[in-house]
Parts: structure tokens; sequence; C-alpha cells
């Protein structure tokens, strides 16, 4: 959480032109979340779960999967990456394919089984495959 900067704006912010200027007021610490460095874009993603997993797409076409991180902790999934854009493009008519730096985070209910689990990239797709973790009863001795 060392990337995460933390403010609050609590009372509106004036601008020139306006009675007031940037007073101590308008600005004070604590409350809003903004994360430095936020990614340019989120790709598409989708989640599901079936009866053994959750499932996780994520549409990242035109990159290889040494290009794509996938992070897990406190159940949380996180999948990184970076899609540059060809040098050879000069001027464009139309563009909507997002290039640079991406995110994207799935909170996800249940504990699952990280050394079980896999990530597979094929035909631009990222599916990974969580398996969930199985509820473990602790006998209680008397």
């Amino acid at each position: 959480m060392s990337n995460i900067k933390t403010i609050n704006i609590n009372s509106r912010i004036h601008f020139a032109g306006e009675d007031e200027l940037w007073t101590n007021k308008a600005i004070r610490p604590m409350g809003w979340k903004i994360q430095q460095n936020a990614p340019q874009w989120r790709p598409p993603t989708d989640v599901f779960e079936t009866e053994d997993a959750f499932v996780v797409v994520v549409e990242v076409a035109g990159m290889r999967g040494t290009e794509i991180a996938v992070m897990f902790e406190n159940k949380v999934l996180t999948v990184r990456g970076n899609r540059y854009e060809k040098a050879d493009f000069k001027a464009f008519h139309q563009m909507e394919i997002a290039h640079g730096e991406f995110e994207t985070v799935v909170r996800l209910p249940k504990s699952i089984k990280i050394k079980a689990s896999e990530a597979i990239y094929s035909d631009g797709f990222l599916r990974i495959t969580l398996p969930k973790a199985k509820i473990k009863r602790i006998p209680i001795e008397e």
C-alpha cells in the first residue's frame, strides 16, 4: 500500500477569478485514496464461478504471456501489464485500441488454492482458473 496517497477534499476548491484562492480549508489530509502512477486503462474482464473454482477471463489481445503479471494476495487477484503501441503508426483516423499500462483487480469472496491455480493466455484472452479452497473442520477435543 505504499503507492497509495491519501487526500480529502472537504470543501470546494476555488479557481482564479473566484472569491478565494486555495485556502487551507480547501484541501485537508486524510480521506480519498488516489493511486500514484495509475494504469491508463482497464481491459474487459469477465468473472464467473463454477462449483469448484472462480474463473477470470481478461481480454488483452496483441500481447505475449510474458508481458502480463498475475498476482494474488488477501483474496484479491491483480492482473497488470503494458501493451506497447507499434511505432510505425503515424496518423490515426480512428483510435479505439488502448495501449500503455493496464490493470484489472478482482476481489474474491472465498479463499482459493493458490498452488493449484493456473493462467493460460491464448487467442488474445488470459484465462485464470482459481480452485476454491475446501472448508476444513478442526475437531475439538474435550
